[in-house]
């Protein structure tokens, strides 16, 4: 019997075993879903319950459409106020490339504060369980050696826990920025398995900041914003941001640019006083493109008024 096809296969899914985490912490830290300028929540724990408007949205992201097997993942969220000071909120996300699929389930807890009548100010903390699995059917390939304890236990899925660590503010009303560090855990046990020195414990951060001009009497409004990422090991992403909102932000349409040599444009509505809807399609300037019909990504957002909730303020409108 030839065993050569077996033992090819064996490394192959060693080395898809090696390195899927790193690959799969890499999709974590960079923003998933790029509506993040819609809703912080995404990528800041902190953000949980700070507009004092219960909120649930649902994302889907489908990733070089064209592709076989293309990246995929949907999001479903809850969060909302506690109390005067208090945020909470849930999450569920799934995600899957090819035979890898991962389930992750996200609690955020957030604590709001006004510095005074112009700075509003949160810091929130989020804790993740998150279960990463090979497809089924790669038991039934003709190379695959039944007993093979390492596939059969990527089959079962490996879990994995984490948190992150996030601050949040906005001043005088219409300037916000974020700042979270994601991978607090997983980060340090990575390098207790490896043996690698113990660097800072914040190598892996997501910062955004923007800034809402009002114009023509809140009939028009223009949003620029940055949001900067840093993986370890890896340059910063750099995503460049423009927003504007007609008739009061009953329609919505924007621009971005990503130093990951893609751009994306944005187009949303205010269907009703509760419902809005946003969707985004990203174009990639690099050759791969050229066999893709690009990214989309759609986001529905539901908003519910709470009884100390300020007159117009739903959905995290500023």
């Amino acid at each position: 019997m030839n065993h050569q096809p077996i033992l090819a296969m064996k490394k192959f899914v060693h080395l898809i075993l090696l390195l899927l985490p790193t690959a799969m912490l890499w999709a974590q830290d960079e923003a998933i879903f790029t509506h993040y300028n819609l809703a912080p929540i995404l990528i800041n724990p902190a953000a949980a319950g700070f507009e004092e408007t219960h909120q649930i949205q649902f994302n889907a992201r489908g990733q070089w459409l064209g592709f076989p097997d293309a990246p995929k993942n949907v999001g479903v969220q809850y969060h909302g106020p506690l109390g005067n000071t208090f945020g909470f909120g849930l999450a569920v996300m799934g995600e899957s490339a090819a035979q890898v699929s991962r389930v992750r389930g996200r609690l955020n807890t957030g604590f709001r504060f006004k510095v005074n009548e112009n700075v509003k100010l949160a810091i929130g903390f989020s804790t993740e369980f998150s279960q990463l699995s090979l497809g089924n059917n790669i038991l039934g390939e003709p190379d695959y050696q039944q007993g093979d304890d390492i596939i059969e236990a990527a089959v079962n899925g490996r879990q994995q826990f984490d948190a992150s660590l996030g601050f949040f503010g906005r001043f005088y009303e219409n300037t916000y920025a974020s700042l979270s560090f994601t991978n607090l855990i997983s980060e340090r046990l990575n390098n207790i398995v490896s043996n690698e020195a113990q660097g800072s414990l914040f190598q892996y951060y997501v910062f955004l900041v923007g800034h809402k001009f009002e114009l023509s009497n809140n009939q028009l409004s223009l949003e620029p914003s940055i949001m900067v990422r840093q993986v370890k090991d890896t340059p910063f992403n750099v995503d460049i941001n423009l927003k504007a909102g007609i008739l009061n932000d009953k329609l919505i349409a924007g621009l971005s640019y990503r130093s990951l040599k893609t751009i994306g444009a944005l187009i949303g509505s205010e269907i009703s006083e509760s419902f809005r809807f946003f969707y985004t399609f990203d174009l990639s300037m690099q050759d791969l493109q050229q066999y893709s019909t690009g990214s989309h990504e759609i986001t529905l957002a539901f908003g519910f008024k709470g009884p100390q909730n300020k007159p117009g303020s739903r959905y995290g409108r500023r």
